[in-house]
């Protein structure tokens, strides 16, 4: 039996306002608008996870921006201003509002500054979704 490996895929690049609740395998290519740190402390439930680093970033490009969520090694990548390509994203929910995220199936990464212009009227974090059950 030959050497049987799964074919590469060519990345398919989306844009923020594309992005819909409960989706995955975004790859995405934002600015960095702004970075603010998570304080552990400041926990609605009271829960401290021991050494972990979080970053609430919001990022966008020329659809509209969203809240990315950056966990421990990722913080050091998001300053305000840079581009990062964002791959194997997933949406997740937080309060009924959409975040992006990237867990150990995807990466972030620098790249060279990109020439859009961020649209920042138009933030999909702002957005609240009910979950309703159907019959």
């Amino acid at each position: 039996m030959p050497d049987s490996k799964p074919a590469l895929r060519k990345p398919v690049f989306c844009k923020v306002d594309q992005l819909l609740p409960g989706t995955r395998g975004h790859t995405i290519i934002v600015k960095v608008v702004s970075v603010k740190l998570v304080d552990q402390n400041d926990r609605p439930d009271g829960l401290k996870l021991r050494h972990m680093r979080m970053a609430e970033c919001l990022v966008g490009d020329e659809t509209g921006t969203i809240i990315f969520t950056a966990r421990h090694e990722q913080v050091d990548l998001m300053t305000e201003g840079s581009t990062i390509i964002v791959r194997n994203a997933k949406i997740d929910m937080f309060k009924g509002t959409m975040r992006l995220g990237v867990d150990v199936w995807g990466r972030i990464e620098l790249t060279e500054p990109a020439a859009f212009t961020v649209k920042e009227d138009n933030n999909l974090s702002l957005i609240e979704y009910e979950l309703v059950n159907v019959v």
